[in-house]
C-alpha cells in the first residue's frame, strides 16, 4: 500500500509541475516557442534536400551515457518535411545543457536509408564515416534558457 501512495505521490506531482518526461512525441506546435514560452528551443532546420518525408527532431541531457543513447531521448517532434528549411519547436524540461539530432527520413518509411536520409546535429559539428555520423556530446552541447533558445542545424546528405 505504501508503495502505490508513494508512485501516487510522484505521478501526482509530475502532473501538477508540468515537467516534461522522458521519451515524449509531440506535434511540431510553434506556439510552445512564442515569446514569454518556454523553455523551449527554436530549431532553425535548414538544407533539406526535398519537400518529402519527415523531419524528426530529438532532444536529449548533454552527458555522455545520454547523448543518442536509444531510449534516452527527452522529447521529439516530427513534422513533414518543407523544401529549403522550416523551424520545429522542442520544449525542454529546464535550463540546461542539451544536444539536438535531427534527421530527414526522406522517403518516409520510418527507417534509417544511410545512402538518401538527411541528418544534423545542434552546433553543426563536421561528420565523418570514422565516426558513423556521431560526433561528440561535447560538440553538440549548447545552454537553453529559461525562455526561447535559437539554434540552427544544416543537413547533410551523403
Amino acid at each position: 500500500m505504501k508503495k502505490y501512495v508513494a508512485l501516487l505521490t510522484v505521478v501526482g506531482l509530475v502532473l501538477v509541475s508540468g515537467t516534461a518526461t522522458a521519451n515524449q512525441e509531440l506535434t511540431n506546435d510553434l506556439s510552445r516557442c512564442a515569446p514569454g514560452n518556454g523553455p523551449a528551443v527554436l530549431v532553425s532546420v535548414r538544407g533539406i534536400k526535398a519537400p518529402s518525408g519527415n523531419i524528426r527532431v530529438q532532444s536529449y541531457p548533454a552527458s555522455p551515457d545520454a547523448w543518442l543513447a536509444k531510449g534516452r531521448w527527452l522529447h521529439r517532434v516530427e513534422s513533414r518535411a518543407s523544401a529549403g528549411g522550416m523551424d520545429i519547436c522542442v520544449p525542454v524540461p529546464s535550463e540546461g545543457k542539451y544536444g539536438i539530432a535531427v534527421r530527414h527520413d526522406l522517403n518516409g518509411n520510418g527507417k534509417t536509408d544511410i545512402t538518401q536520409d538527411g541528418g544534423g546535429f545542434s552546433n553543426n559539428p563536421s561528420i565523418s564515416i570514422l565516426n558513423l555520423g556521431k560526433p561528440s556530446v561535447h560538440k553538440v552541447a549548447f545552454a537553453a534558457g529559461p525562455g526561447v533558445t535559437r539554434i540552427t542545424v544544416n543537413l547533410k546528405y551523403m
